[in-house]
């Protein structure tokens, strides 16, 4: 019975969260064999695994959130040789007519599976470009308390005291950022709301500056991570070590995952979506996809229309046609998107890496 069992195929779907698994397994007819509950830990992983291949072959598994809480469960699944793709989560009509549940979640990924409905590969997360990942997560998080500390500073001028409003007020935010961070405030007055704010606005100023030199070595650290890992990509007319950086996020560590150039531009947001009907021909906004690769795009796009004559050249052309600049730069985008998958999955030589050799 043992034996006729791991000669069966199954297909198996996990709904994760971030302390346990739930795993569903279904044959090749779509019957379920069962559905169980893990920890999400590195011994729960394994029994997991166990208790799918107790019940047959496994053929593939389905994953919710191969990017977050199902993370480490793709690591320890693709480690142990089984195909794991990424499952989509159920859309809104789906869960309204057969409800929500862990088991039920699970039993829908293994039926998502099964069918090749909304799957793709996930990526790998053992490579630099989750390295890369890391420290980008870092620094993005740097950057933006940094504008919302220099915000505080000014919400705090808008409302300070006359004296401290008219010195303040009119300088430049690298000035008042300089002005700010040393400024001397007396002892025993902290009660005077002058003095108060004086002393709330250094502490606010230092602040800025210790999280401008954070972003200043983690910039260094990620040109270094860039350069090595896809130097070609450095070499494009506007693409810098962030746009590029974040490019090779969304595309990860496996780029080969992307099927064609149309996918990675689904991915960034940039294919433009059918919206006709009847006699009217058009396309419309993807608002889909990664936005953060999408600005990258479209940093790349601006950078170009400043700069490269070639680029100018189109806009005027397009413009002439009747084309506004956000269709203009909406196209770019998308030829944009198109030179970049090129390079992303070109194999590497060693012709690639001057420094290496």
């Amino acid at each position: 019975m043992a034996q006729q069992r791991q000669a069966v195929g199954v297909v198996g779907g996990v709904d994760t969260h971030r302390d346990t698994h739930t795993a569903a397994v279904l044959d090749a007819a779509g019957r379920q064999l069962g559905s169980a509950q893990f920890p999400a830990t590195e011994a729960g992983y394994g029994q997991l695994l166990e208790w799918m291949r107790g019940l047959g072959t496994v053929v593939k598994v389905g994953v919710e959130g191969t990017g977050s809480y199902g993370a480490n469960l793709t690591r320890h699944l693709s480690a142990a040789g089984v195909t794991v793709v990424e499952i989509d989560r159920p859309d809104r009509k789906t869960r309204r007519w057969q409800g929500k549940s862990d088991p039920v979640d699970a039993d829908a990924a293994a039926r998502a599976a099964l069918a090749g409905r909304r799957t793709g590969t996930p990526k790998d997360r053992d490579g630099q470009v989750e390295a890369l990942r890391a420290l980008r997560v870092a620094r993005r998080g740097a950057v933006s308390h940094r504008a919302d500390v220099v915000k505080q500073m000014k919400a705090l001028i808008v409302t300070a005291p006359e004296s401290v409003r008219a010195e303040l007020s009119t300088l430049t935010a690298t000035r008042l950022i300089g002005a700010c961070a040393d400024i001397e405030v007396p002892d025993g007055q902290v009660g005077d709301p002058a003095v108060a704010v004086r002393l709330a606005l250094r502490s606010l100023a230092r602040r800025v500056q210790h999280l401008s030199g954070e972003i200043t070595d983690l910039d260094k650290v990620i040109s270094r991570l860039v350069t090595a890992i896809a130097p070609k990509l450095l070499a494009v007319n506007g693409v810098g070590a962030d746009s590029a950086g974040q490019l090779l996020v969304t595309a990860g560590d496996n780029p080969d995952r992307l099927r064609s150039e149309a996918a990675f531009a689904m991915l960034c947001g940039v294919a433009p979506l059918p919206a006709s009907s009847g006699r009217t021909h058009r396309y419309r906004l993807n608002r889909g996809g990664d936005r953060q690769a999408n600005a990258a795009l479209y940093r790349v796009v601006l950078c170009r229309l400043r700069w490269d004559p070639t680029t100018q050249a189109y806009a005027q052309r397009r413009t002439a046609e009747g084309k506004t600049k956000k269709e203009i730069i909406r196209c770019l985008k998308r030829y944009v998107a198109r030179e970049i998958y090129t390079i992303l999955t070109a194999p590497a030589t060693p012709a690639d890496f001057p420094a290496a050799a």
